[in-house]
C-alpha cells in the first residue's frame, strides 16, 4: 500500500479513477491516515488500523472541514487508542452518548413549567370536565385582560395564582420555592391558591411519570411540603344552606326573576340536589318522558339517572326549546309570552353561564346572603333529614360516592324505588314553600318550541 506524503495540492487533485467506485490514497506521516475518494466526487479523510486481529475503519471528516494536520492527529489519537486496548469505535460511541445526555439534561433545564404545564394540560383535558379545564387555564392565566364583571370591564384581570410560577425553569421547581409561592399567595388569596395547589400537586406527580421530564424534578414532589399546605390554611367549612323555614322566601325571590331559565334551573338544582354544572348542561336528549328520568353527566360516575319528579317535569316543561340545551341562552325578541316571537343564542356555548349573579340578587332581596349555588345543593342534603330519607337514597341522587361496603355492593336501588323517595322530598319541600301544585297535572312533559 503505497504512502506519500500530504499535501494540500495531492489531497485537491486526488480523484477516483474511472470505472471504480473508490480509491484510497495513504499518508507517509501519520500511521492510518487515508484519503478516501468515491466516483460521485466526495472525499473524505478516514483511519484505518488493525485492533484484535480485525480491521478498523473510521471517518474522519471531509478536507473542507478538516486542515491536513488535524487529520494526521487524530489518526494519531484513534491509533494511541488501539495501543491502550480500546476500541476507538465503542469509545466514539461512548462520546456521542455522553454528549447526547448532556444536550437532554442541557434541554431539561431549559423546559419552563409553563411547557410542561401546557403539554398537561393538553394531554389530560379529554379526561377532564368542562369546570377542571377550565380551573386548570384560570390559575395559570396572565391576566391583565379587559374584565368580563358586568360594570367593571376596565379593571384589568389578575394573574393566576400559578402565573408567577410559569416562567421558572421546571428544574428549580423545588419545596422551597413552592413553599415561597404557598406563603405569598395565601396570604392575599387562600381559597384560589389552595386550589391551584392542589392543580399543581398532580401536575408534578404527572411530570414525573415523563420520561422528558422526571430528570428534572427531585424525588419526592416539592409541593407535598407540610409548610406550603400550612401556608394556605384549612378551608373553612362551608355552612351557607337553606332552613326549613326559609324555603318559602327563597322559592318566592326566586320565582320572581325576570329570565323563566334562569328562574327554572336554580329551583332545579335545589329540587335535585345536583351540581350546579350538572343541571345546566342538560340536554333535550337527557329528559326521559316515558320512564320520566333525568339522565345527569356526573363528574364521578360519568353518568347517573335520577326521577324526574312532577314539579321538575313542568318547569322544564314550561322552557322553550331552541337548541339541544335545556337551559339554552336565548332570548325572545317579541315580550317572552308572545310565543310566536323569535330567539337569538346569547353565548358562544349557546346555554345560560352559572346564574351567580340572579341568584345573588334574589338572596339579598329574600334575606339570605351568603347562599351560593353549591349551597342549594348543601340544602337539599340537609332538608332531607326532616323526612328521614336513607342516607344512601340521598348519596345516590346526589351523585354521592358509597360510604360503605354495603352501599357500594349490596344496595342496587332502582329508579322507581328512588322516585318513591325523591318526590316526597320534592313535595315537602312545596308545601314548606306555600306553592300549591298538583302533581296530576302534569301528565305528559312538552317542550315549548321556539319560532
Amino acid at each position: 500500500m503505497a504512502k506519500v506524503n500530504f499535501t494540500a495540492g495531492r489531497v485537491a487533485d486526488f480523484k477516483c479513477p474511472a470505472g471504480k467506485q473508490q480509491a484510497f490514497l495513504w499518508d507517509s506521516v501519520s500511521p492510518g491516515l487515508g484519503l478516501r475518494a468515491t466516483a460521485s466526487g466526495v472525499k473524505a479523510y478516514i483511519f484505518q488500523g488493525q485492533f484484535n486481529g480485525n480491521t478498523v475503519r473510521m471517518t474522519i471528516g471531509r478536507p473542507e472541514s478538516w486542515p491536513i494536520s488535524q487529520a494526521q492527529e487524530k489518526a494519531r489519537e484513534l491509533q494511541r487508542l488501539i495501543d491502550q486496548g480500546r476500541d476507538p469505535r465503542e469509545v466514539k460511541a461512548e462520546t456521542v452518548a455522553a454528549d447526547a445526555a448532556k444536550r437532554d439534561a442541557a434541554r431539561k433545564d431549559q423546559i419552563t413549567v409553563s411547557e410542561a404545564w401546557t403539554a398537561y394540560v393538553a394531554e389530560r383535558k379529554h379526561v377532564w370536565g368542562d369546570l377542571h379545564y377550565r380551573d386548570h387555564v384560570d390559575k395559570a392565566k396572565a391576566g391583565g385582560l379587559e374584565s368580563g364583571k358586568r360594570g367593571d370591564k376596565k379593571r384589568p384581570t389578575r394573574p393566576g395564582p400559578l402565573h408567577s410560577l410559569m416562567a421558572l425553569p421546571l428544574s428549580t421547581l423545588d419545596a422551597a420555592t413552592v413553599e415561597a409561592w404557598a406563603a405569598r399567595e395565601g396570604a392575599t388569596r387562600p381559597t384560589s391558591a389552595r386550589l391551584a395547589w392542589r392543580l399543581l400537586k398532580v401536575f408534578l406527580n404527572w411530570c414525573a411519570e415523563q420520561p422528558a421530564y422526571a430528570g428534572s424534578l427531585p424525588a419526592k414532589n416539592p409541593a407535598a411540603t407540610k409548610k406550603a399546605r400550612e401556608s394556605l390554611g384549612a378551608p373553612a367549612k362551608k355552612s351557607d344552606v337553606l332552613q326549613r323555614e326559609q324555603l318559602a322566601i327563597w322559592f318566592e325571590q326566586v320565582r320572581r326573576i325576570p329570565n323563566a331559565t334562569v328562574s327554572a334551573c336554580l329551583q332545579i338544582m335545589l329540587l335535585t340536589g345536583a351540581r350546579p354544572g350538572e343541571v345546566q348542561t342538560l340536554q333535550w336528549e337527557d329528559v326521559d318522558t316515558q320512564w320520566k328520568g333525568l339522565t345527569i353527566r356526573d363528574k364521578v360516575e360519568g353518568l347517573r339517572v335520577i326521577p324526574l319528579t312532577p314539579y321538575v317535569a313542568k318547569l322544564i316543561g314550561s322552557l322553550p326549546r331552541c337548541n339541544e340545551w335545556v337551559f339554552a341562552s336565548a332570548r325572545w325578541i317579541r315580550p317572552i309570552d308572545d310565543r310566536a316571537g323569535k330567539w337569538v343564542n346569547t353565548s358562544a356555548s349557546g346555554r345560560i353561564a352559572e346564574p351567580n349573579t340572579p341568584h345573588t340578587k334574589a338572596c339579598v332581596a329574600a334575606g339570605l346572603d351568603g347562599l351560593t349555588l353549591h349551597g342549594l345543593r348543601r340544602s337539599f342534603s340537609s332538608l332531607t333529614e326532616w323526612l328521614e330519607i336513607p342516607a344512601g337514597v340521598v348519596a345516590q341522587i346526589q351523585g354521592h360516592k358509597p360510604s360503605a361496603t354495603a352501599e357500594k355492593h349490596y344496595k342496587v336501588r332502582p329508579l322507581e324505588l328512588l322516585r318513591l323517595h325523591h318526590e316526597r322530598i320534592e313535595a315537602w319541600m312545596l308545601e314548606q314553600a306555600g306553592i300549591q301544585f298538583d302533581p296530576n297535572e302534569v301528565s305528559t312533559l312538552k317542550a315549548v318550541t321556539a319560532a
